[in-house]
C-alpha cells in the first residue's frame, strides 16, 4: 500500500463514497413506468458493487478542487462558473459498468452476477436487453445534469460515447480471441484496455473535463487506463488463486472455459498446452486439485509471475500521473486506492 495513506484509510474512503452514490442512484435513475423495465435497470445497481469507478470520479474531483475528503453528504463542487453536480457524473459512469455487465451476461449466457441471478434470467432476454440500452441512454442523460458550461458538457459526453464504442471493440475482441490462437500479450493488454481499463479512465478524467482543469485531464486519463488494466490482471489472477467461496464462482472457471488472460497468453508461448490443463470444459465438473496441478504448472511456466509484475508495472505507472495534483489527502487515496486493485483477494 502506498507510504502516505493506509489500507484501513483507503477502504473507509471506497466505503463512503459508495454509500454515497447508493444513496443518489434512485434519484438519478428512478423506478418510473413501465415498471418492469425501470426495475430490470435498475436490478444489478440495487444488487451492489464496489462502486469503485464513480468513488475514483469523486476522489479525482475532491483533488482537483483541492477541499478536504468530505466527512458529510455531498453534491457539488465550487467552480468560478457556478457548482458542478459531480454525483450525477458518478452515477452516470456506475450506470455504464451496469450496462456493460447486463450485455456481458447475457453474451455469455452467465447464471448469476453479484450474488444474484442475472438480469436476463431474473426476468427475460428481451426485458434484459432493453434495460441495457435504457442505462446506456440513461447515463447520458445523468451527464447532462451536472450543471457544468455547454462546452465542458459536450466534451464530456464525447468521452463517455468515446468510452462505450471503445468497450464494445474490446468485448469484440475478446470474442474474437476465443478462436485465434496467436494471441499476443499485447493484443491482450489492447483488449482489456478496450474492454476494461478505458471506463476507469474516463472515471478518473470527467471531473477536469466537467471543471475546466485541461492540465489535469490526460494525466488523469493515463492513471485510469493503467490502474484499469492493473486491475483486470489481477481478476486474471483472483480466478486461479482465490478460494471459489470467497472468490463466488468456481475458481480456475476462465481456464475451462478456455478464455484468453495474461497468464493462458504468456503460458502458450512458453509451450505449454494451455487446453489439456483442464480436462473438461464443463465449469461445474472440475474440482480443485485439477485447478491446483493447473496453476502449479502456470507457476512453473513463469505465468503466475509475469501477471504479477506486469500488474504491479501498471499501477506504477498509473500512479506517476497523479503527480501533477494538488498534494493533498483525495491525490493519497487515489494512490491507495491504485494499491488496493492489485492487493484485493476478491
Amino acid at each position: 500500500m502506498t507510504d502516505t495513506v493506509d489500507s484501513r484509510a483507503v477502504m473507509e474512503a471506497i466505503e463512503w463514497r459508495r454509500e454515497q452514490v447508493n444513496d443518489a442512484i434512485p434519484e438519478n435513475l428512478p423506478v418510473v413506468e413501465p415498471k418492469k423495465l425501470y426495475e430490470a435497470s435498475r436490478y444489478l445497481l440495487d444488487a451492489g458493487g464496489k462502486r469503485l469507478r464513480p468513488t475514483i470520479l469523486l476522489l479525482a474531483a475532491e483533488s482537483i478542487a483541492d477541499v478536504p475528503t468530505r466527512s458529510e453528504p455531498y453534491r457539488e463542487f465550487p467552480t468560478a462558473e457556478g457548482p458542478i453536480d459531480m454525483m450525477s457524473a458518478a452515477v452516470s459512469i456506475e450506470i455504464i459498468q451496469s450496462f456493460t455487465l447486463i450485455h456481458d451476461d447475457i453474451m455469455d449466457d452467465d447464471d448469476m452476477r453479484r450474488g444474484v441471478p442475472a438480469v436476463h434470467r431474473e426476468f427475460d432476454l428481451s426485458t434484459a436487453i432493453l434495460a441495457g440500452d435504457t442505462l446506456y441512454a440513461k447515463a447520458f442523460e445523468n451527464m447532462l445534469e451536472t450543471g457544468s458550461t455547454g462546452d465542458r458538457s459536450v466534451r464530456a459526453l464525447s468521452e463517455l460515447a468515446t468510452t462505450c464504442t471503445q468497450i464494445c471493440e474490446g468485448q469484440s475482441m475478446d470474442i474474437e480471441f476465443e478462436t485465434v490462437e496467436a494471441v499476443t500479450t499485447e493484443d491482450y493488454l489492447e483488449m482489456v484496455e478496450l474492454k476494461t481499463a478505458v471506463l476507469y479512465a474516463a472515471a478518473a478524467s470527467i471531473p477536469a473535463i466537467l471543471m475546466g482543469e485541461d492540465d489535469y485531464v490526460d494525466p488523469l486519463y493515463q492513471y485510469g487506463l493503467n490502474i484499469g488494466r492493473g486491475f483486470q490482471i489481477q481478476d486474471d489472477l483472483l480466478d486461479l488463486t482465490t478460494p471459489s467461496e470467497k472468490l463466488g464462482k468456481q475458481r480456475g472457471s476462465d481456464l475451462v472455459e478456455n478464455k484468453r488472460t495474461i497468464i493462458t497468453v504468456h503460458a502458450r508461448h512458453q509451450g505449454v498446452d494451455v487446453e489439456s490443463l483442464v480436462p473438461t470444459d464443463d465449469v461445474e465438473a472440475v474440482d480443485e486439485a485439477t485447478i491446483d496441478d493447473a496453476v502449479a504448472e502456470l507457476e512453473d511456466a513463469g505465468s503466475i509471475d509475469f501477471a504479477r509484475e506486469t500488474a504491479e508495472g501498471l499501477i506504477q505507472d498509473g500512479k506517476e500521473n497523479l503527480e501533477v495534483l494538488p498534494d493533498n489527502e483525495a491525490r493519497d487515496l487515489l494512490e491507495g486506492i491504485a494499491d488496493f486493485l492489485i492487493e484485493r483477494e476478491y
